[in-house]
């Protein structure tokens, strides 16, 4: 009982906080304008800038922020107790996380929906423009290598979530066609399009989960037979398909594909949340579920894997979505922005999107948890049929594994850090969730092939956000360059498709093909916080020079600068495991740039603090005098 009390309060005091905290900020703080023009309808084209009714596009927007990021997260940092991370989710979400979101979302309302990045240039510094920009594409860059490959793995691990991920884009896209070009209401339709999903869950599950044929069957030249040989050919083949997706994903108008796929998807986290919390009701209130007797509140810190980086700094690294997560200040500043109808939508969207974010993390610690402690179990396969199998418990001395045995089972403390791959971070989420949802008598295997294909869903949302971002990035990178042809939508969707691929596709950590985006994937956690943390600053300075109140969000800023520094520090120069020692050059060096360049960008802001206060930055082309209010 004890698990469900503890969810149902944090939700609670979600809401609570929307409806206080939220509210101030929006109208007190930022003074939202209901009659103010946003970049939607002062810039319509139909195609980037579409002015969006709020509970589709916050669909989109909370699909696009949650991804793997709220799931991979806590799946983690669960190692070092389960009551440290849902602390920092549930405070982090409240007074860090929304606050960035919703502060970079209203900022860019207020400079004709462009990126975070080129925001600072005019708020701060100009030259700050060039090295935030920088940043943004390799960030970009990296989430677009290493999701393709989480989207991949999840459809080489789970067979039976293939069908249903990649039925929800031509639905999408009739969804879409029937809306824009009918004028009719979007929530049936939607509707029917969910349910068509999870009618293909059940056949995926049961009929047609699809593997890939070898790759040697159907690559010509030999391509088949060297990949198979130097990699893990199913996870290439589905990594590139879904880059060539990402293309068409970013170019087509939003209200075609990513408005009505979003929006469908946050139906099916909706309704995966609400049968996620009856069967942590029904799990919890028989006893099955139980947090604290599952998995350790706090765990013995010397009893840690081998390599595994101490809880500060790497707790507030490790769990960003679902916290706060820099990435986030793009899809606000990106698309959100340009497709919001009216001002004071941004609450709603931005503020209320993190929330929602927030209360899925709180659901994935419970399943990695007390889930998980319901007990494990391994497939067992029939006839060779893939489509034929069972799940069956797993037994130590003829007793089920269960409770702490089973979490510790999971995450086992005797293997090294590093050992817990990609695959066994998503399966705790998958398979502790399948355990609440069984709870409520849905078969294992169909509760498995409804949590794969959400994950794999939400990873997808992510995944062509980015690649849209990137292509954002990438033109305004053009116009503070003078590189022109880069102002291309079409170039720049190759550049960002071409660059991600051709990491993706590099023999990664493991000396395997196709994981060239776990290189690169050790920095993304200390720079998505570092971002975050300019994200914020630029925020403060947006306050500053309007004689507004900034103590609210200073100290989340100062937090946010020094805790990822710590983190990146600590990659870097640690005696045993850090990159210089273990002749990690190209992430040392990266590394060291990504810390010069924040470093730089902050001492670019103390400069001018002083003499910023009370001076409004010069305004945009084409913007009136409404921007002051």
């Amino acid at each position: 009982m004890s698990t469900l009390l503890i969810a149902l309060g944090a939700f609670v005091g979600y809401v609570i906080a929307y409806y206080t905290y939220g509210r101030w900020l929006a109208q007190k703080i930022f003074r939202l304008d209901p009659e103010a023009k946003t970049p939607a309808n002062a810039h319509r084209d139909d195609t980037d800038f579409v002015p969006t009714n709020k509970f589709v596009l916050f669909g989109h927007h909370f699909t696009s922020i949650a991804g793997t990021g709220p799931i991979v997260g806590p799946a983690i940092a669960v190692f070092w107790g389960w009551l440290p991370a849902l602390l920092w989710v549930f405070f982090g979400c409240i007074f860090l996380g929304a606050v960035q979101d919703f502060s970079a979302l209203v900022l860019s309302l207020r400079n004709r929906g462009t990126s975070i990045g080129e925001i600072a240039g005019r708020i701060i510094t100009p030259r700050t423009r060039l090295f935030f920009l920088m940043i943004l594409a390799l960030l970009n860059m990296m989430v677009i290598a290493v999701f393709g490959l989480v989207i991949a793995s999840i459809f080489s691990i789970y067979p039976e979530s293939v069908l249903g991920v990649w039925i929800s884009l031509p639905i999408a896209i009739l969804v879409g066609l029937w809306v824009h070009n009918r004028g009719g209401g979007i929530l049936i339709p939607s509707m029917l399009a969910l349910a068509t999903i999870y009618v293909c869950v059940y056949l995926g599950a049961y009929h047609f989960p699809i593997t890939l044929p070898p790759a040697e069957t159907f690559l010509p030249w030999g391509i088949g037979d060297y990949l198979t040989a130097n990699g893990n050919a199913s996870v290439i083949v589905w990594t590139l398909l879904l880059l060539v997706y990402c293309f068409f994903a970013s170019v087509l108008p939003v209200w075609l594909l990513l408005q009505p796929r979003d929006f469908v998807n946050s139906h099916q986290l909706v309704v995966a949340m609400i049968v996620l919390t009856l069967g942590l009701g029904v799990a919890s209130i028989g006893g099955q579920a139980d947090l604290f007797r599952s998995a350790p509140a706090v765990v013995d810190f010397d009893a840690l894997p081998a390599g595994a980086p101490p809880i500060f700094p790497f707790l507030f690294i490790i769990v960003a979505c679902g916290a706060i997560s820099g990435f986030h200040s793009l899809v606000s500043s990106g698309t959100s922005s340009k497709q919001l109808n009216r001002e004071t939508d941004a609450q709603f969207v931005g503020y209320g999107g993190m929330l929602l974010e927030g209360a899925l993390a709180v659901m994935v610690i419970a399943a990695c948890c007390a889930g998980v402690g319901m007990g494990k179990f391994e497939r067992v396969p029939h006839d060779g049929d893939p489509s034929a199998y069972t799940f069956q418990t797993v037994t130590v001395d003829d007793q089920p594994l269960v409770g702490r045995a089973a979490w510790e089972n999971r995450y086992d403390k005797t293997r090294s850090w590093a050992s817990f791959s990609l695959g066994h971070k998503l399966g705790a989420f998958v398979e502790g969730s399948a355990n609440l949802v069984a709870a409520l008598g849905i078969p294992l295997k169909m509760a498995m092939g409804l949590m794969a294909v959400l994950v794999a869903c939400f990873a997808a949302t992510t995944l062509d956000t980015a690649t849209r971002l990137q292509r954002y990035v990438l033109q305004e990178l053009a116009g503070t360059i003078g590189f022109k042809p880069l102002a291309n939508k079409y170039f720049a969707t190759v550049v960002a498709v071409v660059t991600a691929g051709l990491v993706a596709m590099l023999p990664g950590p493991t000396g395997k093909l196709g994981t060239g985006g776990l290189i690169l994937w050790p920095l993304f956690g200390a720079g998505n916080q570092l971002l975050a943390g300019m994200a914020l600053l630029v925020a403060v300075f947006y306050l500053w020079r309007r004689n507004r109140p900034i103590w609210f969000i200073v100290l989340p800023t100062i937090f946010l600068l020094i805790m990822p520094a710590w983190a990146m520090l600590w990659q870097m120069f640690h005696v045993k495991y850090g990159w210089l020692v273990n002749e990690k050059y190209l992430l040392f060096s990266v590394g060291l740039i990504v810390l010069f360049l924040e470093g730089w960008m902050l001492v670019e802001g103390i400069g001018v603090f002083k003499r910023a206060k009370g001076v409004l930055e010069a305004l945009p082309p084409e913007e009136s005098k409404d921007d002051e209010a």
